[in-house]
């Protein structure tokens, strides 16, 4: 091989890196996780107090009935 072959080789590789590089750049957020297809971030569903309080309830409930067992 010459030097041109090298080079050109090298050139070829750097650019088959720099299209991985592309493909994980876009599909990868800050903190690692693939973002959603539209790209806009899901809104949080919140809970009111009452419900809240109403799921622990029922989980309580459940507890007690294994204890009792």
């Amino acid at each position: 091989m010459n030097t041109d072959e090298i080079l050109a080789a090298i050139d070829a590789e750097i650019a088959v890196l720099k299209q991985a590089r592309a493909i994980l750049t876009e599909t990868e957020t800050a903190d690692g996780r693939s973002p959603r297809a539209g790209g806009k971030p899901r809104k949080r569903r919140k809970m009111s107090a009452e419900t809240r309080a109403k799921m622990a309830a029922a989980q309580k409930a459940r507890w007690a009935v294994k204890l009792k067992v």
